[in-house]
């Protein structure tokens, strides 16, 4: 026996609110989210730093004279900026990168196999952003002569 349409319940449709101001502290992002924040504020940071990087790369193929200048840099600083400033901002380029990377193969991956389950993106969000922050933690203790 066929129903007709007007008894057949009414679903209702989610309703999607834009957010205030004063709910943004209190809303809740889910990890596949913070990865995309973090991914564009460390191209962002690749970005401005991209100066930086092309001197260090310079610096430190051109000559022994201008690798030694660029080693004392990380030893004994450069003019008013003391070295372990100078390592701070190294370490922060060397986490960009490694986030950057982390994410951007993340990204790569969904798209090469079209997995975009709301369980694979949490997972594979905080999996790419655990291995970049490790591997930018082993090298930063390296960089601080820690081992």
């Amino acid at each position: 026996m066929a129903t007709s349409l007007k008894e057949q319940p009414l679903r209702t449709a989610p309703v999607y609110r834009n957010l205030r101001i004063t709910q943004i502290a209190s809303y809740r992002l889910p990890a596949a989210g913070w990865a995309s924040i973090v991914h564009r504020i460390s191209g962002a940071l690749l970005f401005i730093l991209l100066p930086l990087t092309l001197w260090m790369f310079d610096a430190s193929v051109t000559s022994e004279v201008s690798f030694e200048q660029f080693a004392n840099v990380f030893a004994f600083g450069i003019g008013p900026v003391p070295a372990w400033l100078f390592k701070i901002v190294v370490f922060g380029l060397i986490w960009a990168y490694l986030l950057h990377l982390c994410i951007g193969l993340r990204y790569l991956w969904m798209d090469a196999t079209h997995a975009v389950g709301k369980e694979f993106g949490r997972s594979s969000a905080l999996v790419a952003m655990a291995v970049g922050t490790l591997v930018a933690l082993a090298l930063g203790a390296k960089l601080f002569s820690l081992y």
